[in-house]
């Protein structure tokens, strides 16, 4: 079955432009559906898809996140070039903990970090992840069960560098949490079964922001993004959304 891979996209929808940012081993249908429902509210919005992702995993393991990192940068730049000069920012988990590192590298107009990690889970953890992400994807190719558990045993063999980048990289943003100062609205699903939930915590209490507020979703999980409770989800981002001071 040929798969068609995910493609970045851009719904120009008005002058106020918003970032998507997607997760680990996620791709911009994550963050597709927030996208179409702020076009319809009047906001631009643009999701890159980083290296690696929307890909037969094999490609993953072999990028890392200063490749994902400058692919957030090239995203936040497509708007910059398409005359956009006031940008927000939100971001699904690892595309949170991205948001929140633009929030102290580039001027940004608000910061929407949904279920970002500031917690390092154990590598063991991550790994058993991208095996299930491996697993998954070989089955939607269509591949018996019997191919894919063999695709699988010889993709173990390959080294992932990637995971201990990936926690340097969550620790690195989250010393640096302090140094942001734009707007922010933390968003956290109550049953996340990725992440250590108080990480919302430390993302709310650290930031600098006079104008900061966090929100709990009681019946949500991890890929909050696509869960039952995304339709308030979306409302809320757009409610935070107009309250920042856009000059547009």
């Amino acid at each position: 079955m040929k798969i068609v891979a995910p493609k970045p996209f851009t719904f120009e929808g008005g002058k106020r432009a918003v970032l998507l940012l997607h997760g680990f081993t996620g791709s911009s249908a994550d963050v597709r559906m927030l996208g179409r429902f702020l076009e319809s509210k009047g906001y631009t919005c643009h999701a890159p898809i980083y290296k690696g992702h929307g890909v037969p995993p094999e490609e993953l393991v072999h990028t890392g996140p200063n490749d994902w990192w400058q692919d957030v940068m090239k995203g936040y730049e497509h708007l910059k070039e398409k005359g956009y000069e006031e940008i927000a920012v939100a971001g699904l988990s690892l595309g949170g903990v991205f948001s929140l590192k633009l929030g102290y590298t580039v001027a940004i107009k608000g910061i929407i970090p949904m279920c970002a990690p500031m917690y390092i889970k154990s590598e063991e953890t991550m790994y058993n992840g991208v095996v299930d992400y491996a697993r998954q994807y070989k089955k939607f190719e269509g591949k018996s069960p019997e191919q894919i558990e063999t695709e699988i045993e010889e993709f173990k063999k390959t080294p992932m560098g990637t995971l201990k980048e990936l926690q340097d990289l969550i620790a690195d943003v989250r010393k640096n949490v302090d140094m942001i100062y734009a707007p922010t609205f933390v968003v956290q699903a109550r049953h996340d079964e990725m992440i250590n939930t108080d990480s919302a915590n430390i993302i709310y209490n650290e930031v600098e922001s006079d104008k900061k507020q966090i929100k709990w979703y009681e019946e949500s999980t991890h890929v909050i993004t696509l869960g039952k409770e995304k339709e308030q989800l979306h409302e809320d981002v757009y409610e935070f959304l107009e309250t920042l001071n856009w000059t547009v």
